[in-house]
């Protein structure tokens, strides 16, 4: 067995790794040696707790570890890139769910936990066990819908009702007025109405968000499972849970107010559940009787030979047809004409911030070559050609001309202003958003329709022989 001492400084080495894991992950240079110390820091803090005091049920212990250990290492081979967001949303509805668990074990039996007896917890214990299992309820489900829409199993379109912001408002007044209760009688029934309001207000809270948003609210519930986290930590009494915790609820908000600010969202409106969803049901959709240009990977290598510069724009598609490796051979290619090629990256792109900034480090493309939004956007006016591949509401310009449009003040990229838009998707669909993209119809758009990477396999073969 460990002694407490020892115990404490080995989570707050664990803290400190995890920390410079976040460090780590922040760059895409030094991503790799972040998760290293988040994976470090992660083990010793399980070897930590099996080693501290009072630790029994071991064989318990150790099957649980092997089974989730098990069931972690099977869905990281097996998944795919593309299905990362929704993975994610998933992980956050199981952190929720611990939470809610611990909660209750602590509630029926505290002594084990050292925070009184039932009947007579402690003031401060009660406070902290009430806040982490109404935080941990409202992410299970609200985890459980994020996955349910990312998945396609729930459609992605807000799911709205008349009063719905007012019942809201009503069951989180009802949340504090059933917390107050717990603290002055210590009620069981208190304890588990807690629990039942905090996952009907995950579900009302998630809902009316609609596919556009999606990103923001992984995010957000992130934050949430962090907060949920840190709150059972102090019933616990285990300080690497705590920190760990509050790391996770602090960047989870910071990550989830930085993608509000570049989606020109409210980040007040998001996390009090899609104030303002109700603009989605009513926007109006582009015409698809416009006329359209059609082209083919003859046409678009013809005019990508003959451009002097060039701006990809990746986007979900791209990572659906797993298209990078072909991307980035047709970027050498067209840089060994002289062409000057660079890519350029919204911030929420795909359906995660960073998704396309791995696929396209994966694809070993230079990271010099891979520009954010503020950095490249003035350069569309000056740039030949805009190549994008599998992107859609990202660029549409009725961000910016039309006030009903549910994506309306986001900022996009300009990519309407180069002098050739070649448009490389399946269909002329609409984006994850629902909506029409009227760049499909501008003069100077050729869409290129079909898959991803079979159309930049075609694009190359036609640069070869030209």
């Amino acid at each position: 067995m460990m002694s407490l001492n020892l115990s404490m400084f080995c989570y707050l080495v664990s803290s400190v790794c995890c920390i410079m894991a976040l460090r780590g992950l922040s760059g895409p240079q030094t991503a790799k040696g972040g998760l290293f110390f988040g994976i470090g820091g992660m083990a010793l803090a399980i070897v930590t707790t099996l080693m501290v005091p009072d630790m029994h049920h071991f064989a318990w212990i150790i099957l649980g570890v092997a089974i989730g250990g098990a069931i972690g290492a099977v869905t990281a081979i097996k998944i795919e890139m593309t299905a990362l967001p929704q993975l994610v949303a998933a992980f956050h509805s199981l952190v929720g769910l611990a939470a809610v668990m611990i909660a209750g074990a602590a509630f029926n039996n505290p002594e084990a936990y050292k925070i009184g007896e039932p009947g007579n917890i402690h003031g401060g214990s009660l406070v902290e066990m009430s806040l982490g299992v109404a935080i941990g309820a409202l992410t299970f489900t609200g985890s459980i819908i994020a996955f349910g829409k990312l998945q396609g199993i729930i459609p992605g379109k807000p799911v709205t009702f008349k009063g719905q912001h007012f019942v809201n408002a009503c069951l989180g007044a009802g949340l504090v007025a059933l917390i107050i209760l717990l603290l002055m009688t210590q009620s069981a029934m208190a304890f588990w109405m807690i629990v039942a309001v905090a996952l009907l207000l995950g579900v009302l809270m998630i809902i009316p968000i609609g596919g556009a948003d999606m990103p923001v609210i992984v995010s957000m519930l992130n934050s949430y499972s962090g907060w949920a986290a840190a709150g059972i930590g102090f019933t616990l009494q285990n300080n690497l849970l705590i920190i760990v915790g509050a790391l996770v609820g602090a960047s989870g908000a910071i990550l989830s107010y930085i993608m509000c600010k570049g989606m020109n969202r409210s980040f007040f409106n998001v996390i009090l559940g899609g104030f303002g969803g109700e603009v989605v049901a009513g926007a109006a959709a582009v015409q698809s009787d416009k006329p359209v240009k059609i082209g083919s990977a003859d046409d678009a290598a013809f005019i990508l030979k003959n451009a002097s510069s060039v701006v990809i724009v990746p986007g979900y598609g791209m990572a659906v047809a797993q298209a990078q490796h072909a991307l980035r051979e047709m970027a050498d290619m067209l840089k060994k004409h002289g062409i000057k090629v660079r890519y350029a990256i919204h911030p929420v792109a795909g359906r995660m911030p960073g998704h396309m900034n791995v696929l396209l480090a994966e694809a070993n493309v230079p990271y010099d070559e891979v520009l954010e939004l503020e950095e490249i956007n003035r350069d569309f006016a000056q740039t030949d050609v805009a190549f994008v591949i599998g992107a859609n509401d990202i660029t549409n310009p009725a961000a910016k001309k039309d006030p009903a449009s549910p994506i309306y003040g986001m900022p996009i990229l300009d990519v309407e202003a180069a002098g050739t838009v070649l448009f490389v998707k399946r269909s002329l669909g609409s984006g994850y958003a629902g909506i029409d993209n009227e760049l499909f119809f501008y003069d100077n758009t050729m869409m290129l329709l079909g898959d991803a990477k079979k159309m930049c396999e075609g694009i190359i073969k036609a640069l070869e022989h030209a």
